[in-house]
């Protein structure tokens, strides 16, 4: 996943994005979450006094003696077992704590800045009981870096992301660990570095900070970022594959494309088009292979897709996912399932299947690049190879391979996630949303697709440089955006003549895409 720089400050001079009482867009989110603009919360005395009728509501129930899931009865399948009142207040930090039980890799900084602010605006919507210390403390993480440790596995995806949540709940309080200023240390150790103190959480904020769909939504968001992003590269690449194919550019013309009113699709034939210059010279074949003239077919499902999918998850962002529910206005008290996260499960398992699907595509104009059987005149395996040491160089066939082994492991991840239901927690649990594993599942995707389309910026720039110092060949030629393009890939790859490990190359064109560096289209 894409990382700032070890020093992360987002810049003074672009303006905050602000939790508060209105709408949080998606765009936004990714925007703290990627370095480009700080988070605030929102300070207005309308939205304070809402949070804080919130936490009043839970205090006067508790003094008329009402039962409150969670507040005064167990988690969970103990929901029936009342809790005497002198034990209420511990609660909380029993729940934070027999929840500490997350394994595998670290959500890297960027998926816990976006999981910070998911959770900090789903608690702004006023409707889960806590008081606004709690949502002054998220905030004070935020703003001063302070990132708490959270495992990537142990959510199902149903009573909310409760294990990786209980990371943040600790921090909060002082308890694991979190990193400051680029250091990992206790989290007692943290907050007193930043001049933060302990929270001691109040009756019902251990679940609300646990039971809600943050981890997922946060990932889903840098997951909706990065895979619009692919679709723009997925175009470009395709355009630069058919001018270095001499492909035929009518097979994206507005014309045609006009009677399959798909408008992602449209849209994806039309970059595509619009980055081939007009010519008179057509391939020797009457149609291209699928790989190049179905390209906005493939791109276009995914671009399509993203419509629908932002809405999702934008939603899910601006909901109050916990439970129970209270109504700061009237203090009705709302119990229910808001933490299921099926949304984000669906779009995100969706979204891997069109992803991994836009690798495949990839992985094929690459395999047409290099074969002569297929590539109108190109060398084998796209080799730059001096005049008699051709057998001695190998050019991009070692890549060739591996890019067949990102897209595989791509494809086989397109499993769905949420099908895969496991009734858990003595069956109180009994169906449950994966919605977690399959954000997780939708970056991991994401990130072997990225590789391709690196292999794939590295082998358009050597065959159109390729084309270009051939005198007897016809070159497609590019518009002005395309030809730029490929002088600044040309810029930063030199021409593969002779054998070279080709990882770092791979390595920085990776990390060009993820931060993504080109303004395309």
């Amino acid at each position: 996943m894409s990382e700032p720089s070890p020093h992360f400050q987002s810049p003074t001079n672009a303006p905050p994005v602000l939790i508060g009482s209105h709408r949080l867009a998606l765009g936004d989110l990714v925007a703290y979450a990627r370095g480009a603009r700080p988070l605030r919360l929102d300070s207005a005395p309308a939205f304070r006094a809402r949070i804080a009728a919130g936490a009043a509501q839970v205090m006067r129930r508790l003094e008329q003696g009402e039962m409150i899931y969670g507040v005064t009865t167990g988690y969970g399948d103990n929901c029936e077992v009342k809790v005497p009142p002198e034990a209420m207040a511990d609660l909380p930090l029993h729940l934070t704590r027999y929840h500490g039980c997350g394994m595998g890799r670290d959500f890297p900084p960027q998926a816990v800045r976006s999981i910070l602010a998911a959770r900090l605006n789903s608690l702004a919507r006023g409707f889960s009981g806590v008081r606004w210390e709690l949502l002054e403390q998220v905030a004070a993480l935020i703003e001063h870096e302070l990132l708490p440790r959270i495992p990537e596995e142990g959510s199902v995806g149903a009573s909310g992301d409760l294990t990786p949540l209980s990371y943040l709940a600790a921090v909060l309080v002082g308890e694991r660990e979190a990193s400051y200023r680029d250091r990992l240390m206790p989290a007692a150790e943290a907050l007193a570095a930043a001049g933060l103190r302990p929270l001691r959480l109040a009756r019902k904020e251990g679940l609300a900070l646990m039971n809600g769909t943050a981890v997922m939504t946060g990932l889903a968001c840098l997951a909706w970022d990065r895979a619009e992003y692919l679709t723009r590269l997925a175009a470009r690449l395709s355009a630069l594959a058919s001018a270095a194919l001499q492909g035929r550019r009518g097979h994206f013309s507005p014309r045609l494309f006009a009677a399959k009113p798909h408008a992602g699709q449209n849209q994806v034939a039309n970059w595509i088009y619009e980055d081939l210059a007009p010519s008179d010279d057509e391939s020797r074949r009457l149609q291209d292979r699928y790989s190049i003239r179905c390209a906005p077919h493939v791109i276009g499902v995914l671009r399509d897709a993203l419509g629908w999918m932002a809405k999702d998850v934008e939603n899910e962002l601006n909901s109050a996912n916990d439970n129970p529910l209270i109504d700061p206005d009237t203090g009705e008290l709302l119990h229910g399932g808001h933490f299921y996260g099926g949304h984000i499960g669906f779009a995100m398992d969706a979204l891997k299947t069109a992803v991994a699907s836009v690798a495949d595509l990839l992985d094929r104009q690459l395999a047409l690049l290099v074969d002569t059987r297929y590539n109108n005149g190109l060398p084998q395996n796209l080799s730059a190879a001096p005049a008699g040491e051709g057998m001695l160089h190998h050019g991009f066939k070692a890549v060739q391979i591996a890019v067949s082994a990102w897209t595989a492991e791509a494809l086989k991840l397109t499993m769905p996630a949420t099908s895969f239901s496991r009734s858990t927690e003595c069956h109180n649990q009994d169906k449950v949303s994966m919605g977690t594993i399959a954000a997780r599942d939708a970056l991991r995707v994401l990130e072997l697709t990225e590789q391709v389309a690196a292999a794939q910026l590295l082998a358009c720039r050597q065959a159109i440089a390729l084309r270009e110092r051939d005198p007897g060949a016809a070159v497609r030629p590019l518009t002005a955006a395309a030809q730029d393009f490929v002088g600044e890939l040309a810029a930063a790859f030199p021409l593969l003549e002779a054998d070279r490990a080709l990882e770092s190359d791979l390595r920085a064109m990776l990390a060009a895409i993820q931060d993504q560096r080109w303004k395309l289209y």
